[in-house]
Protein backbone atom coordinates (compact mmCIF):
# COMPACT_ATOMS: atom_id res chain seq x y z
CA UNK A 1 0.00 0.00 0.00
CA UNK A 2 1.19 3.58 -1.15
CA UNK A 3 2.16 6.29 1.88
CA UNK A 4 -0.56 8.81 1.36
CA UNK A 5 -1.10 12.04 2.75
CA UNK A 6 -3.86 11.81 5.21
CA UNK A 7 -6.97 13.38 3.96
CA UNK A 8 -10.42 14.24 6.19
CA UNK A 9 -12.53 12.49 4.83
CA UNK A 10 -16.57 11.70 6.27
CA UNK A 11 -18.09 8.69 5.61
CA UNK A 12 -21.50 8.21 4.47
CA UNK A 13 -22.79 5.48 6.64
CA UNK A 14 -26.22 4.60 4.15
CA UNK A 15 -29.11 3.80 5.96
CA UNK A 16 -29.05 -0.10 5.43
CA UNK A 17 -25.50 0.13 6.76
CA UNK A 18 -26.53 2.02 9.59
CA UNK A 19 -30.05 -0.30 10.63
CA UNK A 20 -28.98 -3.84 9.22
CA UNK A 21 -25.05 -4.21 8.89
CA UNK A 22 -23.18 -1.84 11.16
CA UNK A 23 -20.13 -3.68 10.63
CA UNK A 24 -20.01 -2.49 7.05
CA UNK A 25 -19.22 0.93 8.05
CA UNK A 26 -17.13 -0.13 10.42
CA UNK A 27 -15.20 -2.54 7.70
CA UNK A 28 -14.67 0.70 5.97
CA UNK A 29 -13.35 3.25 8.64
CA UNK A 30 -10.73 0.52 8.79
CA UNK A 31 -9.73 0.67 5.47
CA UNK A 32 -9.82 4.47 5.11
CA UNK A 33 -7.69 4.71 8.09
CA UNK A 34 -5.26 2.15 7.02
CA UNK A 35 -4.53 3.95 3.84
CA UNK A 36 -4.04 7.40 5.74
CA UNK A 37 -7.35 9.21 6.01
CA UNK A 38 -8.61 10.89 9.20
CA UNK A 39 -12.02 9.80 9.25
CA UNK A 40 -15.16 11.48 11.12
CA UNK A 41 -18.95 10.25 10.56
CA UNK A 42 -21.15 13.59 10.43
CA UNK A 43 -23.87 12.91 13.56
CA UNK A 44 -26.94 14.78 11.65
CA UNK A 45 -26.04 12.49 8.18
CA UNK A 46 -29.41 10.48 7.46
CA UNK A 47 -30.93 9.21 4.00
CA UNK A 48 -29.42 10.37 0.77
CA UNK A 49 -33.16 10.72 -0.60
CA UNK A 50 -32.91 7.60 -2.97
CA UNK A 51 -35.92 5.99 -2.16
CA UNK A 52 -38.33 9.25 -2.53
CA UNK A 53 -35.60 10.11 -5.79
CA UNK A 54 -37.03 6.71 -7.64
CA UNK A 55 -40.77 7.54 -6.85
CA UNK A 56 -40.71 10.62 -8.49
CA UNK A 57 -40.72 12.80 -5.17
CA UNK A 58 -38.92 15.49 -6.09
CA UNK A 59 -39.84 17.61 -3.08
CA UNK A 60 -39.06 15.23 -0.35
CA UNK A 61 -35.89 14.61 -2.24
CA UNK A 62 -34.63 18.48 -2.17
CA UNK A 63 -35.28 18.71 1.04
CA UNK A 64 -33.51 15.43 1.89
CA UNK A 65 -30.28 16.68 -0.15
CA UNK A 66 -30.21 20.06 1.44
CA UNK A 67 -29.59 18.36 4.81
CA UNK A 68 -27.12 16.24 3.56
CA UNK A 69 -25.23 19.21 1.72
CA UNK A 70 -24.98 20.96 4.90
CA UNK A 71 -24.03 18.03 7.06
CA UNK A 72 -20.89 17.05 4.52
CA UNK A 73 -19.55 20.65 4.02
CA UNK A 74 -15.77 21.30 4.38
CA UNK A 75 -14.50 18.00 4.17
CA UNK A 76 -12.09 16.46 1.61
CA UNK A 77 -14.07 14.02 0.50
CA UNK A 78 -16.89 12.02 1.44
CA UNK A 79 -16.92 8.33 0.81
CA UNK A 80 -19.82 6.01 0.78
CA UNK A 81 -19.64 1.90 1.12
CA UNK A 82 -22.39 1.55 -1.26
CA UNK A 83 -22.89 2.60 -5.45
CA UNK A 84 -26.37 3.33 -5.24
CA UNK A 85 -26.00 6.16 -2.36
CA UNK A 86 -22.50 7.50 -3.81
CA UNK A 87 -24.05 7.89 -7.38
CA UNK A 88 -27.50 9.63 -6.13
CA UNK A 89 -24.93 12.52 -4.19
CA UNK A 90 -22.67 12.36 -7.06
CA UNK A 91 -24.85 12.34 -9.91
CA UNK A 92 -28.42 13.51 -8.89
CA UNK A 93 -28.16 16.10 -6.69
CA UNK A 94 -26.97 19.06 -9.04
CA UNK A 95 -30.15 18.46 -11.26
CA UNK A 96 -32.12 18.45 -8.01
CA UNK A 97 -31.29 22.18 -7.67
CA UNK A 98 -31.70 23.59 -11.31
CA UNK A 99 -33.89 26.57 -10.29
CA UNK A 100 -31.81 27.36 -6.94
CA UNK A 101 -28.24 28.21 -8.49
CA UNK A 102 -26.75 29.00 -5.07
CA UNK A 103 -27.93 25.16 -4.11
CA UNK A 104 -26.55 24.03 -7.36
CA UNK A 105 -23.29 25.18 -6.66
CA UNK A 106 -22.82 23.45 -3.46
CA UNK A 107 -24.54 20.65 -4.34
CA UNK A 108 -22.49 20.11 -7.57
CA UNK A 109 -19.20 20.83 -4.92
CA UNK A 110 -20.42 18.12 -2.98
CA UNK A 111 -20.51 15.65 -5.87
CA UNK A 112 -17.15 16.26 -6.89
CA UNK A 113 -15.90 14.82 -3.89
CA UNK A 114 -18.17 12.36 -3.27
CA UNK A 115 -16.94 8.74 -3.63
CA UNK A 116 -17.87 4.97 -3.82
CA UNK A 117 -15.47 3.41 -1.11
CA UNK A 118 -13.83 0.63 -2.94
CA UNK A 119 -13.00 3.57 -6.22
CA UNK A 120 -12.03 5.60 -3.67
CA UNK A 121 -9.50 3.53 -2.43
CA UNK A 122 -8.18 2.46 -5.45
CA UNK A 123 -8.15 5.34 -8.03
CA UNK A 124 -8.09 8.05 -5.64
CA UNK A 125 -5.54 6.82 -2.63
CA UNK A 126 -3.84 4.68 -4.98
CA UNK A 127 -4.41 1.07 -2.59
CA UNK A 128 -2.88 -1.46 -4.57
CA UNK A 129 -3.12 -4.62 -1.41
CA UNK A 130 -4.80 -4.89 1.73
CA UNK A 131 -3.69 -7.24 4.87
CA UNK A 132 -5.96 -9.18 4.79
CA UNK A 133 -7.03 -12.99 4.50
CA UNK A 134 -10.17 -14.72 3.52
CA UNK A 135 -9.58 -18.77 2.74
CA UNK A 136 -11.83 -19.82 0.54
CA UNK A 137 -13.90 -19.55 -2.73
CA UNK A 138 -15.88 -16.08 -3.74
CA UNK A 139 -17.65 -14.78 -6.54
CA UNK A 140 -18.20 -11.34 -7.13
CA UNK A 141 -21.38 -9.44 -8.04
CA UNK A 142 -21.97 -6.35 -9.54
CA UNK A 143 -24.20 -3.93 -8.56
CA UNK A 144 -25.86 -1.40 -10.87
CA UNK A 145 -25.27 1.88 -9.52
CA UNK A 146 -21.76 1.37 -8.74
CA UNK A 147 -20.75 -0.56 -12.14
CA UNK A 148 -22.77 1.36 -14.86
CA UNK A 149 -22.96 5.08 -13.11
CA UNK A 150 -19.26 5.04 -11.27
CA UNK A 151 -17.23 2.39 -13.39
CA UNK A 152 -16.83 0.18 -9.98
CA UNK A 153 -15.73 -3.20 -11.57
CA UNK A 154 -12.05 -3.44 -11.47
CA UNK A 155 -11.59 -2.13 -8.56
CA UNK A 156 -12.91 -4.44 -5.76
CA UNK A 157 -11.46 -7.17 -8.04
CA UNK A 158 -7.80 -6.02 -7.98
CA UNK A 159 -8.56 -5.52 -4.35
CA UNK A 160 -9.73 -8.55 -3.70
CA UNK A 161 -6.42 -10.06 -5.69
CA UNK A 162 -3.95 -9.18 -2.57
CA UNK A 163 -6.08 -10.90 -0.23
CA UNK A 164 -4.30 -14.42 0.95
CA UNK A 165 -6.19 -17.35 0.35
CA UNK A 166 -9.31 -15.87 -1.57
CA UNK A 167 -10.41 -17.66 -5.01
CA UNK A 168 -12.61 -15.84 -6.75
CA UNK A 169 -14.59 -17.69 -9.33
CA UNK A 170 -16.66 -15.29 -11.48
CA UNK A 171 -20.16 -15.74 -12.18
CA UNK A 172 -21.45 -16.50 -16.03
CA UNK A 173 -23.39 -13.00 -15.63
CA UNK A 174 -21.60 -11.02 -12.97
CA UNK A 175 -23.30 -7.65 -14.65
CA UNK A 176 -26.84 -8.49 -14.30
CA UNK A 177 -28.96 -6.79 -11.98
CA UNK A 178 -29.98 -9.23 -8.77
CA UNK A 179 -33.52 -7.74 -9.42
CA UNK A 180 -33.48 -5.43 -5.84
CA UNK A 181 -33.58 -2.03 -7.39
CA UNK A 182 -34.47 0.15 -4.62
CA UNK A 183 -38.42 0.26 -4.46
CA UNK A 184 -38.33 -1.63 -7.49
CA UNK A 185 -38.68 -5.20 -5.95
CA UNK A 186 -41.05 -3.44 -3.59
CA UNK A 187 -43.36 -2.54 -7.12
CA UNK A 188 -43.04 -5.38 -8.51
CA UNK A 189 -42.40 -8.67 -6.59
CA UNK A 190 -42.69 -11.04 -8.70
CA UNK A 191 -40.41 -9.57 -11.80
CA UNK A 192 -37.57 -8.75 -8.80
CA UNK A 193 -37.60 -12.82 -7.57
CA UNK A 194 -37.36 -14.03 -11.05
CA UNK A 195 -34.60 -12.05 -11.64
CA UNK A 196 -32.71 -13.15 -8.23
CA UNK A 197 -33.60 -16.49 -8.78
CA UNK A 198 -31.88 -16.83 -12.14
CA UNK A 199 -28.79 -15.22 -9.83
CA UNK A 200 -29.07 -17.50 -7.20
CA UNK A 201 -28.58 -20.32 -9.95
CA UNK A 202 -25.86 -18.14 -11.40
CA UNK A 203 -24.11 -18.04 -7.89
CA UNK A 204 -24.99 -21.85 -7.57
CA UNK A 205 -22.96 -22.46 -10.43
CA UNK A 206 -19.87 -21.16 -9.74
CA UNK A 207 -19.33 -23.48 -6.82
CA UNK A 208 -18.05 -20.49 -4.29
CA UNK A 209 -19.15 -20.80 -0.72
CA UNK A 210 -19.32 -17.09 -0.48
CA UNK A 211 -20.73 -14.35 -2.69
CA UNK A 212 -19.54 -10.79 -1.91
CA UNK A 213 -20.51 -7.36 -3.27
CA UNK A 214 -20.21 -3.49 -2.75
CA UNK A 215 -24.25 -2.49 -2.51
CA UNK A 216 -25.80 -4.37 0.95
CA UNK A 217 -29.48 -4.09 -0.25
CA UNK A 218 -28.58 -5.81 -3.46
CA UNK A 219 -26.60 -8.07 -0.76
CA UNK A 220 -29.64 -8.55 1.76
CA UNK A 221 -32.15 -9.79 -1.94
CA UNK A 222 -29.61 -12.00 -2.83
CA UNK A 223 -28.87 -13.45 0.90
CA UNK A 224 -32.95 -14.02 1.55
CA UNK A 225 -33.23 -15.86 -1.38
CA UNK A 226 -30.33 -18.18 -0.94
CA UNK A 227 -31.30 -18.77 2.83
CA UNK A 228 -35.08 -19.55 1.26
CA UNK A 229 -33.45 -22.33 -1.57
CA UNK A 230 -31.43 -23.78 1.58
CA UNK A 231 -27.93 -22.57 -0.34
CA UNK A 232 -25.27 -22.68 2.16
CA UNK A 233 -23.05 -20.01 0.72
CA UNK A 234 -22.36 -16.98 2.98
CA UNK A 235 -23.21 -13.42 1.47
CA UNK A 236 -20.52 -10.88 3.11
CA UNK A 237 -19.92 -7.01 1.79
CA UNK A 238 -16.60 -6.86 0.24
CA UNK A 239 -15.51 -4.05 2.91
CA UNK A 240 -15.49 -6.56 5.82
CA UNK A 241 -13.23 -9.18 3.61
CA UNK A 242 -10.69 -6.74 2.53
CA UNK A 243 -10.87 -4.76 6.23
CA UNK A 244 -9.98 -9.01 7.69
CA UNK A 245 -13.32 -8.94 9.16
CA UNK A 246 -14.59 -12.06 7.22
CA UNK A 247 -15.19 -14.13 10.54
CA UNK A 248 -18.76 -12.27 11.05
CA UNK A 249 -21.66 -13.59 10.56
CA UNK A 250 -22.95 -13.42 7.23
CA UNK A 251 -25.46 -11.85 6.03
CA UNK A 252 -28.75 -12.76 7.26
CA UNK A 253 -27.28 -15.38 9.74
CA UNK A 254 -27.78 -14.59 13.68
CA UNK A 255 -24.96 -12.41 14.96
CA UNK A 256 -23.17 -14.04 18.29
CA UNK A 257 -24.85 -13.10 21.34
Amino acid sequence: MPSTRPRRVALFVTCLVDLFRPSVGFAAVKLLEEAGCSVEVPPLQTCCGQPAYNTGDRATTRAIAAQVIDAFEGYDAVVAPSGSCGGMLSHHYPGLFDDDPAMKVRAENLAGRSYELISFLVDVLGVRNVAARYPGAVTYHDSCSGLRELGVKAQPRNLLGSVQGLELREMKTPEVCCGFGGTFCVKYPEISNAMVGEKSADIAATGADTLLAGDLGCLMNMAGKLQREGSAVRVRHVAEVLAGMGDLPAIGEPEHG
